[in-house]
């Protein structure tokens, strides 16, 4: 049904997004958006409270503008067993009460997979947004994360068109996938504007394209005392040919000794996106085990180091700007070196990174309800 504008409206429909932690914001935020045009469609936003520091979470929802939930279940943290389990729990009762015609649910945290499960045992169809990403690493959680919730969705919403392979490899009936392009680069483009008014370059005394930013907050490299010294190790070292601003994770912090502090880092608290997204473009080098920073610095044609032995985002590689350097200091090192006295290496944008991934996540969630009737 479309109105007089040819927009195309739903009646009687309502669709329940749920959030857990920061990256989970950049990739509901335009869905939401997009949504809002469609006459007669009620949306429920639930945060699980994974990410519970307002640094961590509050700052994302104003700098997105993103609406303030309608449901907030304090989940908190805990082991991985503790926070699924006690999402499980507080969402189960927010489901069986809103009844929505889909649940959405988006990256690898988590609040993803437990809320997934939990839909998926009510019988209530779900839509996994970046779906299809594999780093065939099981020591990671987020690929048991990933792989169950792709298993348990409806819907399934790839980023990239490895991840339509990926899930035909496993056997994933390919009515099911629809390749939408990266709803995070929606989210970038729409704040890029606002970002390159942040004062973070004065605040911080760094020369725009003079410094490299750095972010580590992966079990595998913070969790052992001696990955993490190893990296700090090369981030010094780095650290000697041009600042290196380092927003550290509490996670991070928690592991570091009190009062840390080294010659060439700087350590600043947790950053909200538009100061983030100011620093990364505006970045010499970026070094991260992150991966949807992995895909923020190809769309903005800024050299990556990714500190880790694999990455679910192999397009970045392929034809972005990531290089995957392991967590071999004296590797991570080299590679910093030659970006730092090479020319810029821009790469390509990955294909559909476009800024308007929301727009057909919303068409085909839309069409999904209209075909189930909708029933309120």
């Amino acid at each position: 049904m479309r109105d007089r504008a040819g927009v195309r409206t739903v009646r009687r429909v309502k669709i329940l997004h749920v959030v857990g932690a920061r990256p989970n914001f950049m990739k509901v935020a335009p869905i939401l958006a997009q949504l809002r045009k469609r006459a007669g469609l009620r949306q429920v936003l639930v945060h699980t409270g994974q990410h519970y520091d307002a640094r961590m979470s509050d700052v994302f929802f104003q700098d997105l503008g993103m609406p303030d939930p309608d449901v907030h279940l304090g989940a908190g943290s805990g082991s991985h067993a503790q926070q699924t389990a006690k999402v499980m729990v507080e969402v189960e009762p927010v489901l069986a009460r809103e009844q929505p015609e889909v649940v959405v649910v988006a990256g690898d945290v988590n609040s993803t997979l437990a809320v997934a499960l939990v839909a998926s045992k009510m019988g209530l169809a779900g839509a996994h947004v970046e779906a299809g990403l594999r780093s065939r690493d099981w020591t990671m959680p987020e690929e048991i994360n990933r792989v169950l919730t792709d298993r348990l969705s409806d819907l399934l919403f790839t980023p990239s068109r490895d991840g339509d392979e990926n899930l035909r490899a496993e056997g994933i009936d390919p009515s099911r996938v629809h390749f939408v392009g990266n709803v995070m680069i929606d989210s970038l483009q729409a704040a890029l504007p606002r970002a390159r008014e942040s004062r973070i370059h004065e605040r911080l005394e760094l020369r725009r394209g003079g410094y490299a930013l750095a972010t580590l907050h992966r079990p595998a490299n913070v969790d052992d005392p001696r990955a993490l010294s190893r990296l700090i190790s090369a981030l010094i070292e780095v650290g000697g040919h041009v600042p290196v601003v380092f927003p550290i994770h509490p996670r991070t912090r928690s592991r570091l000794p009190a009062g840390f502090e080294a010659k060439g880092l700087k350590l600043v608290e947790p950053l909200g996106y538009l100061d983030f997204l100011a620093l990364t473009a505006d970045a010499r080098l970026v070094m991260t085990d992150s991966g949807g920073i992995q895909e923020e610095t190809s769309a903005l044609g800024v050299p990556c180091l990714t500190l880790r032995e694999n990455t679910e985002r192999p397009v970045t590689v392929e034809v972005g700007t990531n290089q995957l350097v392991g967590t071999d200091p004296a590797k991570a090192v080299a590679a910093a070196r030659e970006i730092l006295l090479g020319p810029v290496r821009k790469g390509r944008i990955p294909e559909l990174w476009d800024g308007r991934a929301a727009g057909r996540v919303a068409e085909v969630l839309v069409r999904f309800c209209e075909a189930r009737g909708g029933r309120r």
